[in-house]
């Protein structure tokens, strides 16, 4: 069977944690950041994980990231 592809886009925005749960950055720091305030673009910096719903979509994009 040949091998999968694994798709770019996905492995540079998405990794796995020690556990197996998907981690990803937040979006929207960059674009008209004068008008969101210190707190938000502060909580915008930190990661978050993928919902339980779109994990299993995530996953089969990285197949070889186990």
């Amino acid at each position: 069977m040949p091998k999968q592809k694994s798709h770019s886009g996905t492995k540079k925005r998405f990794w796995l944690t020690g556990t197996g749960k998907v981690n990803r950055p937040h979006g929207g720091k960059n674009h008209k950041a004068e008008t969101k305030n210190r707190k938000r673009k502060r909580n915008l910096r930190q990661t978050t994980l993928v919902s339980s719903t779109q994990e299993g979509t995530v996953k089969r994009m990285m197949p070889y990231k186990d």
